[in-house]
């Protein structure tokens, strides 16, 4: 029974951050249209910059929302450099698969598949290791 009701409770927690996703979605590829084709950064320029602003966006509404319980609803410093330095694993699969995919596909359709694999990264890591349950919670 503990199994099912921590399953439902991961799998809540999975909706929220693909709702908060969806706008961090937004924020991410408007920085990296405006990056790339505006301003004319390059490539992986472009995409970092788009996550260093949607990373920091997913942060508070995360913090806020999803992950509530964990976090107190609170903003710290800590959990922010944690929440970032979790991230880099994200950017890191995110942009090898914007490299690769632009290499067979439009920029912009590997930029879509690239913020796939980063929110199935992003989750494990915010899920497992960022926000786990406080010791009073097990």
């Amino acid at each position: 029974m503990i199994n099912v009701f921590r399953q439902s409770k991961t799998s809540a927690k999975l909706v929220s951050f693909a709702l908060v996703g969806v706008v961090n979605t937004a924020i991410d590829f408007g920085i990296f249209i405006l990056c790339y084709k505006l301003v004319g950064l390059p490539l992986i320029a472009s995409n970092v910059l788009a996550w260093l602003v949607a990373v920091s966006c997913s942060y508070v509404v995360n913090t806020l929302t999803t992950f509530r319980a964990e976090s107190g609803r609170v903003l710290q410093r800590r959990h922010y450099i944690n929440f970032v330095l979790s991230g880099v694993l994200g950017v890191v699969a995110s942009t090898t698969v914007l490299v690769v995919a632009s290499s067979f596909v439009q920029v912009l359709f590997a930029k879509l598949l690239s913020i796939l694999v980063g929110f199935l990264v992003n989750f494990t890591m915010s899920n497992f290791v960022v926000f786990r349950p406080r010791k009073s919670e097990l």
